[in-house]
């Protein structure tokens, strides 16, 4: 089986440097380039959301002292900056992309409209999706959820540091397993961080999967793609 139609959420910290997260390092954008030119070559419709936290993160700037909707706004833009450094580099693979944004950044990027990114999808361009929801108070982990849904995503890949859900932190538990599969259920009793509630609801309502995975490991996103098994944790599926 292979999905048609995917939505890979990218964090921020998957374009900064290596170590640190911080910044844009263009290796790693390259890097990432490549994985997703090799999906969009099997014929399957790629919608990404970009996270901003290698800029900055609106929740933790508020904690600073700053209003918590200013910060989420300037978070949101380092979104639209991530984007169109992914969809240059894309660009130089040969894809064809499209930049969409929740935000008005007209001189950049497209407004995001459903039935638009719809028809960018369709015919083969990757499409980018910035500015998460266009209002404060959200994560970029939601919009992602919700453009999955609302685009008729077979599935939402979620592209982490690590190879999927443990039970412990296993940088600091050396026991800790990881777990193959959980439903959405598992992941609200428990408070499992892998996305926050309100993402995980909206998956949960709509049966929409979700798969996290191990980003930085070489094929690792094809083979999400082409729904191999006993990658990474499922949840819901």
């Amino acid at each position: 089986m292979t999905y048609k139609r995917i939505l890979l959420k990218l964090s921020g910290e998957a374009l900064g440097s290596p170590g640190t997260g911080h910044g844009i390092d263009p290796a790693t954008v390259r890097r990432l380039s490549k994985e997703i030119k090799a999906v969009l070559d099997l014929g399957i419709e790629v919608a990404v959301v970009c996270g901003g936290g290698n800029i900055l993160r609106g929740a933790e700037f508020s904690e600073l002292g700053a209003v918590r909707a200013t910060a989420d706004y300037m978070g949101m833009l380092g979104t639209v900056i991530n984007g169109l450094a992914l969809s240059d580099a894309l660009e130089a693979e040969g894809c064809e992309t499209r930049v969409l944004t929740a935000l008005e950044v007209r001189a950049v990027a497209e407004p995001y409209v459903r039935r638009r990114a719809l028809r960018h999808l369709a015919k083969g361009r990757v499409t980018i999706l910035v500015g998460g929801l266009g209002t404060p108070l959200f994560t970029t982990d939601t919009a992602a959820a919700q453009r999955a849904v609302e685009l008729g995503c077979d599935v939402l890949l979620k592209g982490t540091k690590v190879d999927g859900v443990y039970t412990a932190d296993p940088k600091k538990d050396p026991t800790a397993t990881r777990i193959d599969s959980l439903s959405y259920m598992e992941v609200l009793r428990d408070q499992l961080r892998v996305m926050d509630g309100t993402a995980i609801t909206l998956c949960m309502e709509n049966e929409l999967p979700v798969v996290v995975f191990d980003m930085f490991e070489p094929g690792n996103l094809e083979r999400a793609a082409k729904a191999q098994q006993g990658l990474g944790t499922s949840i819901g599926a």
